[in-house]
C-alpha cells in the first residue's frame, strides 16, 4: 500500500497554497507531485548506494513559474493539454466550426495551458487524484471541459498515469506528460540506453510539425528498434535531427499488435545507475525529445544548477502531433462514449492511460545494444 505525505511547496500571487505530495510504496520508489500543473517533481528510486532522483525539475515554485511563462517554456514534469504537442498555423475545425488559437509557437499552437493550472487533491488507496476545469475558449478551444488526473504508484514500481476528461460541446483533446527523464542521476543522457518500439516516424518540418510523411526508421538514425545509446546518432548530419538542435524532437508511430489497447512502447537503461524503465501506453504515438533546447531555460534547475543541453529525455506518449490541422483528421466524438486516442471528444468522457515502471536492477531488453 502506497504512503502519501505531503508539505507546502509555494503561494501564487493570489494567495493559493501550492502543495508537494509524496507518494512512496514499500520498496522504496518515491514520487513527488505539485498540485501546480501536476507536475512530477522528483522519483526517487532505490538502488545499491542510495536513492537516485531520475527526472528533472527546479526547487521553488517561484522557478517552475519562470520557466512556465517563458517564450521556451520546457514543459519539465508537467501533465500538458488541452492539446500536446503542435497544431499547424493554431488553428482547427470541428463540428463545421474553425477554431483560432493562441499562436505560441511561431505560427503553431503547442502544448497549452494545463501546465499552469491549479488541481484539487484527493488522496485514496494507491492513487493521487488531481482534478480541475478549462472553462470554453480558453486559448481557443470550444467546451467547458472537466479534467481528472490519476498518479497510480504500485508494489511493483510502477508510476500509472491515467486521464479522463468531458466536455459540453464537441472539442479536441490529447494529452500527455513532460518528465524530463535521466536515470543517471545528473550529467546528460548521450551514454545512457533507449529501445523504442517502433518500425516508423513522422517526418518533420523544420517548424517540427510532420509533413504528413511516415517514414520507416530502417537505415536511419531514427531507428531505435534494437536498443542503442541515445547518444550514437544524435547528430551525425541527418537532416531530421540536425533541425530540431542536433538531437531528436520527433513522433514515433508505435508497433502494436492487432486488438491491443495498450502496448510497451519504450525501453531505457542507465548502466551508471543499474537503473532501467519501461515505458506503456495506450497512444499510437510516443514523441522523443532529447532536451535539444533545455540549456536556454531561464530558471535554474535542481540544486541551482543550470540546465543543460541534452540534460534530460522525454518521452510524450500521445497522438499524432497536427492532427487536427490535416484535410482529414480522425472524427469527433459525438453524444455517444469516447476514448482517446482519436483526440477530439464531444459531451462524454474520453480516456487514456499510460504508466513507466522503474526497476532499480539493470535488465536488458533482448537484443539491447
Amino acid at each position: 500500500m502506497a504512503q502519501f505525505l505531503s508539505k507546502p511547496f509555494g503561494m501564487t500571487p493570489n494567495g493559493e497554497k501550492i502543495n508537494e505530495y509524496i507518494i512512496s510504496n514499500p520498496g522504496g520508489l518515491a514520487v513527488s507531485v505539485l498540485n501546480y500543473g501536476c507536475i512530477i517533481k522528483n522519483i526517487w528510486v532505490p538502488t545499491k548506494r542510495g536513492p537516485v532522483d531520475v527526472v528533472l525539475g527546479h526547487d521553488t515554485y517561484a522557478d517552475y513559474v519562470k520557466d512556465f511563462e517563458s517564450s521556451g517554456s520546457t514543459c519539465c514534469g508537467a501533465f500538458v493539454g488541452r492539446y500536446a504537442n503542435r497544431i499547424e498555423n493554431a488553428v482547427f475545425n470541428v463540428g463545421g466550426k474553425t477554431y483560432q488559437l493562441e499562436a505560441n509557437n511561431g505560427k503553431n499552437h503547442l502544448h497549452g495551458t494545463f501546465p499552469r493550472k491549479l488541481y484539487e487533491v484527493k488522496t485514496f488507496g494507491d492513487t493521487l487524484l488531481l482534478e480541475a476545469e478549462s472553462p470554453d475558449g480558453e486559448d481557443g478551444f470550444p467546451g467547458n471541459l472537466k479534467i481528472s488526473v490519476r498518479y497510480i504508484l504500485t508494489e511493483d514500481n510502477a508510476l500509472r498515469m491515467d486521464y479522463r476528461v468531458s466536455s459540453d460541446a464537441d472539442t479536441i483533446i490529447n494529452l500527455t506528460n513532460h518528465t524530463y527523464f535521466n536515470l543517471d542521476g545528473g550529467g546528460d543522457v548521450l551514454g545512457q540506453k533507449l529501445r523504442i518500439y517502433a518500425s516508423r516516424y513522422l517526418e518533420g518540418n523544420n517548424e517540427t510539425c510532420p509533413t504528413g510523411n511516415i517514414l520507416p526508421v530502417a537505415g536511419t538514425p531514427m531507428d531505435f528498434r534494437a536498443g542503442k545509446p541515445i547518444g550514437r546518432d544524435i547528430d551525425t548530419g541527418f537532416s531530421q535531427t540536425t533541425m530540431v538542435g542536433g538531437g531528436y524532437d520527433h513522433c514515433f508511430v508505435i508497433d502494436r499488435g492487432r486488438g491491443a489497447s495498450q502496448s510497451l512502447c519504450a525501453w531505457a537503461s542507465s548502466d551508471k545507475t543499474g537503473i532501467s524503465m519501461k515505458v506503456y501506453t495506450t497512444q499510437p504515438g510516443v514523441q522523443l525529445y532529447t532536451g535539444n533546447f533545455l540549456q536556454d531555460c531561464p530558471a535554474p534547475g535542481k540544486g541551482g544548477v543550470p540546465m543543460q543541453k541534452y540534460g534530460g529525455f522525454a518521452l510524450e506518449t500521445q497522438h499524432f502531433p497536427c492532427s487536427p490541422s490535416r484535410s482529414s483528421p480522425p472524427p469527433p466524438c459525438g453524444p455517444g462514449k469516447c476514448s482517446v486516442p482519436p483526440p477530439p471528444c464531444g459531451s462524454s468522457p474520453a480516456n487514456s492511460a499510460g504508466s513507466c515502471k522503474m526497476q532499480p536492477s539493470h535488465s536488458k531488453p533482448d537484443g539491447f545494444a
